[in-house]
């Protein structure tokens, strides 16, 4: 355990890189990393579906099928967006790849994704009856698949220094 974290690591911890400069992200303008802004807006897209999901389960309004429908296509659109550069990050740097954290981080987007590629499928000849009980099941599984995943995309950041402004090396250090 690092002696500047309050929270101890889930998986593992490295004084080194707690001291490392860092590594930065393969896909960034001007040393910005891209990833860590574009996954907002499928994560708040995706997220949104679940509460539009559960509005219409409250109200039984279509309105919030439709949202939802909505909210599922452009969550899954952002969502292969920020896959892509996640994904460049995944395979051009070592260090992502030699942390456990990084795979669960990558396993749990590429289940996000499938699921959210279930979950329009079925919305899309119907939102309204799509959603109970497996529209609003799937939103339930894929909010906690990206809180999980969130929190290893944190680890990697913070604990590991992935995509961060350094000169760090590309593997462990």
């Amino acid at each position: 355990m690092t002696k500047h974290a309050n929270i101890p690591p889930i998986i593992e911890s490295d004084e080194n890189e707690t001291r490392d400069s860092g590594v930065e992200s393969t896909v960034a303008i001007a040393g910005h990393p891209l990833h860590p802004v574009i996954v907002t807006f499928p994560i708040a897209f995706l997220v949104g579906a679940l509460g539009t999901d559960i509005g219409y389960w409250i109200t039984g309004d279509p309105f919030w099928a439709r949202a939802s429908l909505w909210l599922v296509g452009v969550g899954l659109a952002g969502g292969v967006l920020a896959a892509i550069t996640g994904m460049s990050d995944f395979i051009r740097i070592g260090r992502v790849r030699e942390r456990t954290a990084g795979w669960a981080h990558m396993i749990l987007n590429v289940l996000v994704l499938g699921l959210t590629i279930v979950n329009l499928i079925l919305r899309l000849n119907d939102p309204v009856d799509a959603i109970l009980p497996w529209g609003l099941a799937i939103s339930v599984v894929v909010g906690a698949l990206l809180g999980a995943s969130g929190w290893f995309g944190g680890e990697l950041v913070y604990r590991h220094k992935v995509s961060v402004i350094g000169y760090g090396s590309n593997h462990r250090p």
